[in-house]
C-alpha cells in the first residue's frame, strides 16, 4: 500500500461526483429524494451501494428514499438519534423543506452532514440553477456552514465536513454552487479509503454511538421546555460553537498533511500588499484568482479573501486572514435579501471588521451571479474598478444592467486572463442527440488518459430533450480556472444546422480556430447554406471549415437520432489534442462501458459511428471573397404594440437568440410579480426536426388521431367552407369532408414544419391501410408552414356535428396548448394539450414543479395560448409539493368571490317586480339578465352567454344605479363557469404531495386532478417513486425496484365520492378523451392517472412509438384503464367501469421492449427474475380483482 502522503489517483469527475465519493466512506445510512441539482449525489450513492462498495465501516450504505426533503430529513434526524452516521444531499425548495429538521438536529449536536448543491429559490419565478439563496436562508439553524470552490475542493472539504461534525458535534453543511461546480467537470485528486480512514478519529465515533438512543442505556431527548429554562439550556450549547473553528482547523491540518494544499478557515490569494481586496466564497473565487494574476502582472496591488468556514464566522481568523494593508474591501454575495442592510456576507464582514477594531477606509458589498448568471472576468474587473473609484458604489450588482434602479456596475470588454496555452472548444447540441453525454466522454478521455487539466461545463436552456445545449471544454498544461463560459474558442462545432441563422455561431471563433458543421450540405452546396455572417467571421479570422453528415450517417449505423459518437470522433481527428489511434481506442472503450447494460448491439452500433465519424468528415476551403459576404435578409419584425407582441420583440427574440444576459433590467419592471403573456412559443418556430410529416389527402380517412398524439399541436385537422379552400395557399391541399351535414365543407390536415419536433408518433397511429402520413426531410416540406399558418389565423372554427367529447370532435377545437419545450413524443402533452381543447378558454392550471411545469412554463417560451376571443388556461406554478392545496387554494377563491356574485345577482333578481312596479325598463331588464344568469350559472356555454347579456344590460343601463351594479361587473369575469385542474407529475401525486392531494379530493369540493404517471421523476432524470413498478430499474434503484407501485386511483375511489380514471391514450383514444369530459363534468373531485411514455423509459422502438408502447402495457396487463363515476351509483348502477380487456399479451414481452427493465437483466440477471416474475403475478392479481369489482351489482 502507497504512502498515506503519497500523491492521489487522479480522476475526472464533476462537484456532485466528488461530493458523493467522500461522502459514501463516512456515512452509513443515506435519506434522499431527488432535487435538481443535487440529485446526481444520491444516485451515485445509490449505485455504488447496489454494486457492493464498502463504507469506512466495511458496510454498503443503506440508502432510503423518502417521499420528501422533509421526510428525507426527519429519517436523517431518526438514523443519527439512533447512532448511524447519516447523510443526505440537496438544494433550494428542498434545503428549506428541511429546515424545521436542521434547528434540531442542531439543537441536539448530532453529527449530520448535508451537502448542497446550492441554488436559487423560487420567487417570482421557479429557477434550477444555482445562488446562496438556499444556504443562506439556512444560518440561523445552527448547522456549521462550509464553503467549496471547484471540484477539487468539494473532494477535500467535504471530508472536512465529515470529520468536523463527528469530532465538534456540530451538524455541518457543505456547499457548493449548483451547476457551476456541481456540474463542473475537473481532474480531481482523490481520496483513497485508508487515506479517509487515516483522519477518522475513531474513539469521537465511539463516543458519538455511545450517546445514540438505545433501551440498554436509556434516555429521554426532546422534552418540551418551559420559559424557566428553555433559554440557559439554548446557550449551554455555546462551548460547542466556539470550540468548532479549532476543531475545523484541526481537520483542515490532517487534510493538508496528506495532501500538500493550504486549506484554512479563510484564505488569502494575491498581492502581499494589497489595497483593494474582494471577499467571497463559492466558484467565483476561481475567476477572481484568474483576475488577481493578471492585474498583478500589471503591478496593482490586489487580493481574494476565500471565506471556506462561513458558520461559525470566526472573527480573528478572518481578519488575521486580512493583509495589513488593506484600504478598501468588495464582498461578493450570491444571494438578495430584500428590504436588508446588505446581504449576508458583507454584514457579517462590515461587523467582524467593526467587533475587531480592524479599520479600513471603504467596505461595499455587491450581488452577483443570482439564478447561475455567468460571472465573466469582466465582472471582477468591474469590482476592482468600483474599489478604485472616489466614492465606490455599495449594494451594487454586477453582470447585469440595472436601468431601473442604477445599482449595477459598468463592464468594459475584458483580456483573456485564462492560462498561456488553455484550448478553449465549444458545442453547441440539440437536448438528446446526445452532445453532453459525448463531450463528458471526451473531457474523461482526455483527463483520465493524458496529464492535460481539464474543464467542462455545460449550459442548457429550459426545454426538454430537443433544447439548445452548450458545451464548453477547456485543456491545458496549466490549472484551469475559468470558471464562465467560453467566449473565445479554438474549436467550435455545430451539431444542428438550424442553428446558424438563430445564434452567433462563429463569433466567440479565435483567430485560426475551426469551425465543424453537422449539414446535409456537401462542399459544393454549403456556401448556400452559411448565412453571410459566418462565412465572413471564417474568412477574416483566417478558421477552417469542416462538414460532416451526422444524421445521414447515424441513419447509416442505426443510430437513430443520436450524432454524439459521430461527431465526437469528428473532433479528435480535427483537433488532434492526443494522438488519434489512442483516442479512438479509448472512445470505443468509453462506449463499451457507457452502453454495455444496453447491450452488444448497443455496443457495436457506436464502434461503427466512430469509424464513420473519422471518415466522414470533410474540409472545405474558406474562400477569400467571403470576407466580404454581403449581409442576411433582415430577421423579420415582430410587429404589433400589444403586450404579447412587445414581449415577444423586447425579451423573447433576445432571449432565444441567447442574448437574454444583455437584457436590462427595465425590460422586466413592468413584470416584476413574475408574469408572462400567453402564446409566446407561436413565435419561435425552432425548426429542429430532421423530417417531418407529410400528408397523403387521398389516403385519409379523417379520424383525427395524428392530433390527438402530437405532443406539440403541431399537426391538426381543420374545416374550411369553399371559399376558405379556395383562398388558401397553394401548398393547403383539401379533400371533401366526410360526415352528416358536412357536404359543402373541405377537410385538411395541416403541419407546422417549423413547429414538429420530428417523432413521428402522428404516422404511427395512422390507421389507413396506406398511412396518409409518412416523414419526409424538413427542406422539403417547408412549403406546408404557410399552410398552417392561414388554417390558424384565417379559417373560423365551425360548429359541426361532432360531439366535442369524442377524438374527431375534439380535434376540431383549438388547441390552447402548442409547441411547448416538451420532448419529442412525449407522453404528457397530448392529455394536457386535451384538457384545454375541452376546457381550455374557462380553466385555471395549477401546476406542479416538474416537467409538466418546465415545457409549460419556461422563460420566454410560454406554450398556453388564447383563442381568437382572448381567452385562455391562466396558468401558475407555486412548488413541488404543495400544488394540490394551491390548486384548491384557487378553487375556494373562485368559488367564494362567485358566491358573491349569485348573492348580489339573486338580490337584483328579486328585485324585478319592484321594477316593474315602477316602469323602469332598465331596471328590469338587469332583473331578468340577472335571473336568466342564474337558471344557467353551472352551464359552461349558457352562462357565459347569459354572463355577457348580465354585463350588457348593466352598461346600458347608465341611469338606473343600483348599489349591487359596481359588485357585480367587479366580478363579471366569474359570471361563465369556470374550472380548475391540478397538473402534476407521479412524483408529486403518489410522493411529496400526496398527502395534500388526498386532503383535496377528501374535501368534495369540485377540482379536476390530472396525473401524468410516467412511473419516474422525469424532470430530476428519472428516480424511482412510488408510482414506479416493481423490477423497473430508476435513479435510487439501481438494482430494481422491489415493491409494488402505489394503488393511487384505488386510495381515491375508497372515498367513494370522488371521480377516478386511469387512463391510457395509445391503448384508447375514445377513452381517454370520455374519461377527461366525465371527470370536467363532475360536480366533485375527480382524478385521471394518466399512462405517459417518457424517454426515461428507454423505448427501444424510440419516442415515435410511445403511444404504440402505451397499447402495448395495456395488452400486456401492465397498465389499466378503468373509470369510477359516482354518479352511476346514484342511480343503482355499479359506479366502476373496467376498460381494459384482458390481458392478451405475456407480461415479460412487454418488459422487453424498455430498457429500463432489459437492463436490469443484464446487470442483475437473477433478481431480474426473480423481480419480473413477482411483477407479473401483482398485475394479475390486480386484474382479477379490478375485473372482480366491475362484474359487481
Amino acid at each position: 500500500m502507497p504512502p498515506l502522503n503519497a500523491p492521489r489517483a487522479m480522476k475526472s469527475m464533476d462537484g456532485n461526483t466528488a461530493a458523493a465519493h467522500v461522502a459514501y466512506a463516512f456515512t452509513e445510512v443515506a435519506a434522499i429524494f431527488p432535487i435538481t441539482p443535487s440529485s446526481v449525489m444520491a444516485e451515485l450513492v445509490d449505485d455504488w451501494s447496489a454494486s457492493g462498495r464498502k463504507n469506512l465501516f466495511g458496510q454498503q450504505v443503506k440508502v432510503a428514499e423518502m417521499q420528501s426533503e422533509g421526510g428525507a430529513a426527519g429519517a436523517v434526524h431518526g438514523s443519527l438519534t439512533a447512532g448511524a452516521l447519516t447523510t443526505t444531499f440537496t438544494a433550494s425548495q428542498g434545503l428549506l423543506l428541511m429546515v424545521p429538521n436542521l434547528y434540531k438536529m442542531a439543537g441536539e449536536l448530532l453529527p449530520a452532514v448535508i451537502h448542497c448543491s446550492a441554488r436559487a429559490l423560487a420567487g417570482h419565478a421557479l429557477s434550477i440553477f444555482g445562488d446562496h439563496q438556499d444556504v443562506m436562508a439556512c444560518r440561523q439553524t445552527g448547522f456549521a456552514l462550509l464553503a467549496s470552490t471547484n471540484p477539487q475542493e468539494v473532494m477535500d472539504l467535504g471530508a472536512v465536513a465529515h470529520l468536523s461534525a463527528i469530532e465538534g458535534r456540530v451538524p455541518f453543511l457543505h456547499f457548493f454552487d449548483g451547476f457551476r461546480t456541481s456540474h463542473e467537470i475537473q481532474k480531481v485528486a482523490v481520496w483513497s479509503d485508508e487515506q479517509l480512514d487515516s483522519m477518522l478519529n475513531r474513539q469521537a465515533v465511539a463516543d458519538y454511538r455511545a450517546r445514540s438512543l438505545n433501551p440498554e442505556h436509556p434516555v429521554l431527548r426532546g422534552s418540551a421546555q418551559n420559559p424557566d429554562i428553555f433559554f440557559q439550556a439554548k446557550e449551554a450549547a455555546n462551548p460547542y460553537y466556539e470550540k468548532l473553528p479549532a476543531v475545523v482547523e484541526d481537520a483542515m491540518h490532517r487534510v493538508n498533511e496528506l495532501t500538500g494544499s493550504d486549506y484554512r478557515l479563510f484564505n488569502y490569494y494575491g498581492h502581499p500588499e494589497a489595497e483593494r481586496v474582494i471577499v467571497a466564497m463559492g466558484s467565483v473565487c476561481d475567476a477572481t484568482e484568474e483576475v488577481v494574476d493578471y492585474l498583478m502582472q500589471k503591478g496593482e496591488k490586489v487580493g481574494l479573501l476565500k471565506v471556506r468556514l462561513y458558520r461559525p464566522f470566526a472573527i480573528d481568523r478572518f481578519v488575521d486572514a486580512l493583509p495589513a494593508s488593506v484600504k478598501r474591501i468588495a464582498v461578493l454575495d450570491r444571494c438578495k435579501e430584500p428590504g436588508s442592510l446588505g446581504e449576508p456576507l458583507y454584514l457579517d464582514v462590515v461587523t467582524a471588521l467593526a467587533q475587531s477594531g480592524r479599520s479600513v477606509d471603504v467596505v461595499v458589498g455587491g450581488r452577483y451571479g443570482l439564478g447561475s448568471k455567468d460571472v465573466p472576468p469582466s465582472c471582477i474587473f468591474a469590482v476592482f474598478e468600483n474599489l478604485s473609484q472616489k466614492a465606490p458604489k455599495n449594494r451594487f450588482t454586477v453582470g447585469i444592467e440595472d436601468d431601473v434602479t442604477g445599482h449595477s456596475l459598468t463592464r468594459l470588454p475584458a483580456p483573456d486572463t485564462s492560462p498561456a496555452g488553455t484550448v478553449s472548444c465549444k458545442f453547441w447540441g440539440l437536448g438528446s442527440d446526445g452532445t453532453v453525454g459525448a463531450n463528458k466522454n471526451t473531457i474523461k478521455i482526455i483527463g483520465d488518459g493524458t496529464d492535460l487539466n481539464v474543464q467542462a461545463y455545460f449550459a442548457y436552456d429550459s426545454k426538454k430533450s430537443g433544447g439548445v445545449t452548450v458545451s464548453h471544454l477547456r485543456f491545458g498544461k496549466q490549472p484551469i480556472k475559468s470558471t464562465y463560459f467560453i467566449d473565445k474558442a479554438d474549436f467550435v462545432a455545430c451539431h444542428n444546422a438550424s442553428y446558424l441563422t438563430k445564434y452567433n455561431m462563429t463569433g466567440d471563433l479565435k483567430e485560426g480556430g475551426t469551425f465543424l458543421l453537422n449539414t446535409s450540405a456537401t462542399p459544393e452546396t454549403i456556401e448556400n447554406e452559411l448565412p453571410a455572417s459566418v462565412k465572413r467571421d471564417l474568412a477574416q479570422k483566417h478558421c477552417r471549415l469542416y462538414i460532416i453528415d451526422g444524421v445521414d450517417i447515424a441513419r447509416e449505423v442505426g443510430m437513430g437520432g443520436r450524432i454524439n459518437t459521430i461527431l465526437q470522433a469528428a473532433f479528435f481527428k480535427l483537433t488532434g489534442i492526443i494522438p488519434l489511434e489512442e483516442a479512438v481506442a479509448k472512445m470505443k472503450d468509453a462506449a463499451t462501458k457507457t452502453y454495455g447494460s444496453k447491450g452488444e448491439a448497443v455496443v457495436a452500433r457506436n464502434h461503427a459511428a466512430i469509424d464513420r465519424g473519422l471518415s466522414g468528415v470533410v474540409e472545405v476551403p474558406v474562400p477569400e471573397s467571403w470576407k466580404d459576404a454581403s449581409d442576411d435578409a433582415a430577421p423579420a419584425v415582430i410587429e404589433g404594440q400589444d403586450e404579447l407582441h412587445k414581449f415577444v420583440r423586447e425579451v423573447m427574440v433576445p432571449m432565444n437568440a441567447q442574448n437574454g444576459d444583455s437584457l436590462p433590467v427595465s425590460a422586466f419592471a413592468d413584470r416584476a410579480d413574475g408574469t408572462f403573456p400567453l402564446g409566446t412559443s407561436a413565435f419561435e418556430k425552432r425548426g429542429i426536426a430532421v423530417d417531418v410529416p407529410m400528408w397523403k389527402p387521398d389516403q385519409c380517412i379523417q379520424c383525427n388521431l395524428c392530433s390527438l398524439v402530437c405532443p406539440h399541436a403541431a399537426i391538426r385537422p381543420v374545416a374550411m367552407t369553399q371559399q376558405e379552400a379556395d383562398a388558401a395557399p397553394a401548398s393547403l391541399k383539401s379533400v371533401p369532408m366526410t360526415g352528416k351535414d358536412c357536404k359543402d365543407l373541405r377537410f385538411a390536415v395541416t403541419i407546422s414544419p417549423l413547429d414538429c419536433t420530428g417523432c413521428g408518433s402522428c404516422v404511427t397511429v395512422c390507421p389507413a391501410k396506406e398511412k396518409a402520413l409518412v416523414m419526409a426531410p424538413l427542406a422539403e416540406r417547408m412549403d406546408d408552414q404557410e399552410g398552417f399558418d392561414y388554417a390558424v389565423s384565417k379559417v373560423e372554427e365551425k360548429t359541426l356535428p361532432f360531439a366535442a367529447d369524442t377524438v374527431k370532435g375534439s380535434q376540431f377545437k383549438t388547441p390552447l396548448l402548442e409547441f411547448s419545450g416538451a420532448c419529442a413524443g412525449c407522453g404528457e402533452t397530448p392529455y394536457a394539450k386535451l384538457v384545454t381543447q375541452l376546457y381550455g378558454d374557462r380553466m385555471f392550471v395549477a401546476n406542479a414543479t416538474g416537467c409538466s411545469s418546465i415545457w409549460g412554463g419556461s422563460a420566454p417560451s410560454v406554450p398556453y395560448a388564447k383563442n381568437k376571443q382572448g381567452r385562455g388556461p391562466a396558468w401558475a406554478n407555486s412548488l413541488f409539493e404543495d400544488n394540490a392545496e394551491y390548486g384548491y387554494g384557487m378553487a375556494l377563491a373562485v368559488n367564494q368571490r362567485r358566491q358573491k356574485l349569485i348573492d348580489d345577482c339573486t338580490k337584483f333578481a328579486e328585485s324585478l317586480e319592484e321594477g316593474k312596479k315602477r316602469g323602469n325598463a332598465l331596471w328590469v331588464a338587469q332583473a331578468e339578465a340577472c335571473a336568466r344568469w342564474l337558471e344557467v350559472k353551472d352551464d359552461p356555454e349558457l352562462s357565459r352567454e347569459a354572463g355577457a347579456a348580465v354585463v350588457k344590460a348593466m352598461e346600458d343601463a347608465v341611469d338606473c344605479p343600483s348599489p349591487l351594479k359596481p359588485s357585480i361587473l367587479a366580478n363579471a369575469d366569474l359570471l361563465p363557469r369556470q374550472v380548475v385542474w391540478i397538473f402534476g407529475g407521479d412524483g408529486w401525486a403518489y410522493d411529496i404531495g400526496f398527502g395534500g392531494l388526498d386532503h383535496v379530493l377528501a374535501s368534495g369540493d369540485d377540482v379536476n386532478v390530472l396525473v401524468f404517471d410516467t412511473e419516474v421523476y422525469s424532470n430530476t432524470g428519472g428516480q424511482s417513486s412510488k408510482a414506479t413498478p416493481t423490477g423497473s430499474v430508476a435513479q435510487f434503484a439501481a438494482a430494481g425496484k422491489t415493491t409494488g407501485k402505489k394503488d393511487l386511483p384505488g386510495i381515491a375511489m375508497s372515498y367513494g365520492n370522488v371521480y377516478v380514471a386511469s387512463i391510457c391514450l395509445g391503448a384508447d383514444y375514445a377513452g381517454a378523451v370520455r374519461a377527461i369530459a366525465e371527470a370536467g363534468s363532475y360536480k366533485g373531485p375527480s382524478l385521471i392517472v394518466a399512462y405517459a411514455p417518457c424517454i426515461n423509459h428507454g423505448i427501444k422502438a424510440g419516442m415515435g412509438a410511445a403511444q404504440a408502447e402505451s397499447k402495448a402495457a395495456v395488452a400486456a396487463g401492465y397498465w389499466f384503464n378503468f373509470r369510477y363515476d359516482p354518479r352511476r351509483k346514484q342511480r343503482g348502477e355499479n359506479p366502476f367501469l373496467l376498460d381494459s380487456p384482458a390481458p392478451s399479451v405475456a407480461y415479460g414481452d412487454f418488459l422487453q421492449n424498455e430498457v429500463r427493465y432489459t437492463s436490469l437483466e443484464l446487470s442483475f440477471p437473477d433478481r431480474a427474475k426473480v423481480l419480473f416474475a413477482d411483477a407479473a403475478r401483482q398485475a394479475k392479481e390486480r386484474y382479477e380483482a379490478l375485473a372482480k369489482r366491475a362484474a359487481e351489482k
